[in-house]
């Protein structure tokens, strides 16, 4: 029989001083170099030991700060549907309040950001047409659970009220209402989600370990006369969302 390899028995043996109460939800674990000479292997190990269990959700990386054992967190429903839409605005705030959460977003605008070729070919335009991007940070009681990343092409929204998604008489109320405010009309929305790992600034905003399961997201809403107005690359940490798709049926 194979030997089991270093780091899984380390994971072993952090689980079970955690299971003993050695350390409680909340607490900070010594440092890798700490628990390596204690274990007598190398800081590597206690890394791939560690980010194993993050991934499990027992432990979670804080940015700057360390290692801690994760507070029990249940996984929200992150649902997609057309309902979202129809509502006129974001859901989140909704879905959360649904959940006994308060459902909050930070955001950050940059109104002139050239495409580049991926997002340039979702949005139909030319590799460097400018857009405006806008960067969110999902809290569900103020713990980060989603980011994404929007970008519209500058030509379509410039000069007008809605201009900024996060500014001006339409802000927060999401794409739909916008793009009607100025007469154009969203007929549908296209979705491309795929599993995919934690990227380490991704990590850094998500308070979780470079590497862990995401699912990627990749949304784009079109109008009524085919073209793109919006595409936005969505994030979602596995062990803190299910994705849920609502598909409507009948006539």
């Amino acid at each position: 029989m194979r030997e089991q390899p270093p780091y899984l028995r380390i994971a072993d043996l952090l689980r079970e001083r955690i299971a003993n109460h050695q350390w409680s939800p909340g607490d900070r674990l010594p440092s890798r170099a700490q628990l390596g000479r204690e274990h007598g292997v190398g800081e590597n190990v206690v890394r791939r030991a560690q980010e194993l269990l993050i991934s499990k959700g027992v432990l979670e990386g804080r940015a700057g700060s360390g290692t801690y054992v994760a507070e029990p967190r249940e996984r929200l429903r992150v649902i997609r549907s057309r309902r979202q839409d129809q509502r006129g605005g974001p859901s989140f705030r909704a879905e959360m309040s649904a959940l006994g959460k308060r459902g909050t977003w930070d955001s950050g605008t940059e109104p002139r950001v050239p495409a580049p070729a991926d997002i340039a070919g979702r949005l139909g335009i030319a590799e460097g047409d400018l857009c405006v991007r806008t960067r969110y940070e999902f809290l569900a009681d103020g713990r980060p659970v989603q980011l994404s990343t929007s970008w519209e092409p500058h030509a379509l929204t410039a000069g007008t009220p809605v201009m900024l998604p996060e500014s001006g008489p339409r802000a927060g109320t999401g794409v739909v209402a916008r793009m009607t405010e100025i007469g154009i009309k969203v007929d549908h929305a296209v979705e491309q989600p795929e599993p995919g790992r934690a990227t380490a600034e991704e990590a850094v905003l998500l308070g979780i370990q470079r590497g862990v399961l995401v699912t990627r997201i990749q949304r784009t809403y079109v109008a009524d006369d085919g073209r793109a107005v919006e595409t936005a690359d969505i994030i979602v940490p596995a062990r803190l969302g299910t994705i849920i798709y609502e598909v409507p049926v009948g006539p």
